[in-house]
């Protein structure tokens, strides 16, 4: 760890929110371990050992309170152990945790998990222990067992569900684990006074680190909202889902209190909640640390103020990395509310209809690759070589399903994306900040972005822009965020955006922000 076991421990001692996530205390004379928050009686610190995560402790140790999911923390460690970190092998172990936590190792092998991060088994093994203190399966053990901790603490499904739902294979094997590690069958963390759903729907708690800047996050949701299949109401998301042909939707709110996103998930299939809850989590960026990014980019005179004036704003993420593609092609060289006119119409027409009534008013799921036909989008209204990027887009993602995932660095991301036709470099940095959640992604040649850095009045071009930039490296995405934020302001209010100001300047929104 980046952490001297001396600051890990007066971190405890003060119970510091800061490094909730970034290690956890094992401590040797009860056998068991927490997070840095938690309120029990502190123990000695000639007694306590500290390690980055908490599948590096549960082989030993006993887990106490509540832990959030394991992803987010060992996100946390990788994200603030040095730049370093995103480059070379750490990249490589980012990226097979992102898999594993979307379930790569619940119904598929280790061999696979390698093959697609380009590695040997023996190599990812290493990597892991290296980076993590435990090996891949290890680390998938534990997030399967602390969701299915969070499921028993947080719904009412039956253990059986629960067991299915976070990704074990069977029951058997679900008690086996769950008794190995926390010494009592799963049913005994359940209250006595339990009692059985009265619905399908799973409610749960989506921990974030604070601050997180909720307003910004669900204007920019709202501003690209489908009709039919998003909606902001009250303060609530809402949208229509689909994993492969499986269909359902998804209600999120906001509980600062909690510092969580309370998420209602409506999906017939449980063993899809490990991903969609991964997809939730890259959608609003609640791996982020706010902490470790705004250290950075402070540093810069430019960003100074703005990071000050908006410390908890996030990169909006994708529910569907096709999805955006798509979104990004349809939104080139025209307004925003020009994009979301074309994509409501090619929802309407391609999108499959919603099967039972929603109250909500959401009546149709996004379109699968296959329905993309270059004739029928051509007649909606746009230029045959849009149609003709949506139609070969669609073709390229059938026949290669891992076409929009992570490369091995942003680079290579960049450089497969760019060679689709009609995607180029703005577009590309687009995708893979919204859909990969790339936090160095930077678009140089956006206007907005040259816009708000002008000096004088005199805007710097793109390759000037992509210097100025490096030193905001591994958080440009963050840069962006905080420049469009800037560049949408009234020069003569000079005050951070909000609901009233979109309101009272809503012609001065950029379309990159918006």
């Amino acid at each position: 760890m980046d952490i001297s076991a001396n600051d890990c421990y007066q971190a405890v001692v003060a119970r510091d929110e800061r490094y909730d996530g970034r290690f956890f205390t094992c401590v040797t004379s009860t056998g068991i371990y927490c997070r840095p928050v938690c309120p029990a009686r502190t123990p000695q610190l000639t007694n306590c050992r500290f390690v980055a995560s908490a599948a590096a402790a549960s082989p030993i140790w006993l887990p106490s309170a509540p832990i959030p999911a394991l992803t987010v923390t060992l996100n946390i460690v990788l994200l603030t152990i040095s730049n370093d970190a995103w480059s070379g092998t750490s990249a490589v172990v980012v990226r097979g945790l992102s898999l594993i936590e979307a379930g790569a190792l619940d119904h598929g092998s280790l061999e696979t998990l390698a093959e697609r991060l380009g590695l040997g088994t023996r190599q990812l093994r290493r990597l892991f222990i290296k980076h993590l203190g435990a090996g891949p399966h290890s680390v998938a053990q534990t997030r399967r067992l602390l969701l299915a901790k969070q499921l028993i603490h947080q719904t009412r499904l039956p253990m059986s569900d629960v067991a299915l739902a976070s990704g074990f294979n069977s029951i058997r094997r679900f008690n086996e684990a769950f008794s190995q590690l926390y010494g009592r069958p799963p049913s005994s963390l359940r209250s006595a006074t339990s009692s059985t759903p009265e619905s399908s729907d799973i409610i749960l708690l989506l921990p974030y680190r604070p601050p997180y800047d909720w307003e910004s996050m669900l204007t920019f949701l709202q501003r690209r909202a489908i009709p039919g299949m998003e909606q902001v109401v009250d303060g609530i998301y809402r949208r229509t889902i689909r994993i492969g042909e499986n269909q359902g939707m998804v209600a999120v709110e906001h509980l600062p209190v909690r510092h969580a996103l309370r998420v209602k998930i409506s999906f017939t299939q449980l063993q899809a909640l490990p991903q969609i809850i991964d997809r939730l989590r890259r959608m609003f960026d609640l791996k982020a640390d706010p902490e470790a990014i705004n250290h950075r980019l402070s540093q810069d005179p430019v960003l100074a103020p703005l990071v000050s004036a908006r410390p908890g704003l996030r990169v909006a993420g994708a529910w569907d990395a096709f999805e955006v593609a798509v979104r990004a092609i349809l939104g080139q060289q025209v307004t925003v509310t020009a994009g979301v006119n074309l994509v409501s119409r090619l929802v309407a027409r391609l999108g499959e209809p919603v099967a039972a009534p929603c109250s909500s008013g959401l009546t149709h799921y996004f379109p699968l690759p296959g329905a993309f036909d270059t004739q029928v989008i051509s007649s909606l209204g746009m230029p045959g070589r849009r149609a003709a990027a949506l139609a070969n887009l669609a073709r390229a993602y059938l026949a290669e399903p891992d076409l929009l995932e992570r490369q091995r660095d942003l680079t290579h991301t960049l450089e497969k994306l760019c060679l689709l036709p009609g995607i180029g470099e703005w577009t590309a940095n687009y995708i893979a900040m919204r859909a990969m959640q790339e936090s160095d992604a930077f678009l140089a040649s956006d206007v907005a972005l040259q816009r708000a850095v002008a000096n004088d009045g005199a805007r710097p071009d793109a390759r000037q822009l992509q210097a100025q930039a490096e030193q905001w490296r591994p958080w440009r995405a963050y840069a962006v965020m905080h420049l469009w934020s800037a560049d949408a302001l009234d020069a003569k209010l000079m005050r951070p955006i909000n609901k009233q100001t979109i309101k009272e300047n809503k012609d001065a929104i950029p379309a990159g922000y918006l």
